[in-house]
């Protein structure tokens, strides 16, 4: 019943998420998720699951907003989906633990390379 509602809190946070800055399902599901007790590979499987309805209806609105740019969602879509299988195969073999590890690790990537991109660049609309 408790991990309904946190569930339940958590979606509600992911969508929100999602639509403000395009993240949502590996970002907060999967340590959610880990952090009620699933095994990361449960985790993983089922946030992408979980964000199939997030992304049709971020994508339905943002079209409706002209903000897609098609060709490159297109590109990087079939990109990815070959790609997608060497995930799955790499993440399978790895340990529960050892998939815990590298998610924090690229978690910390992303992060460090966001806060030097925000730190380093001026805002778009400052005088040079």
């Amino acid at each position: 019943m408790i991990e309904d509602l946190i569930a339940i809190v958590v979606g509600f946070g992911a969508g929100v998420l999602s639509a403000l800055f395009g993240v949502g399902g590996g970002l907060i599901f999967v340590p959610t998720l880990i952090f009620l007790g699933n095994d990361a590979h449960v985790a993983v499987a089922t946030s992408l699951a979980a964000m199939v309805p997030v992304i049709v209806m971020g994508s339905w609105r943002q079209s409706r907003y002209g903000s897609i740019e098609w060709h490159d969602a297109i590109v990087i879509g079939l990109a990815s989906v070959p790609t997608a299988k060497l995930g799955e195969m790499a993440a399978t073999s790895l340990s529960s633990q050892a998939l815990e590890r590298a998610f924090a690790a690229l978690l910390l990537f992303v992060a460090a390379q966001m806060a030097w991109h925000a730190l380093r660049e001026p805002p778009p609309d400052a005088d040079p």
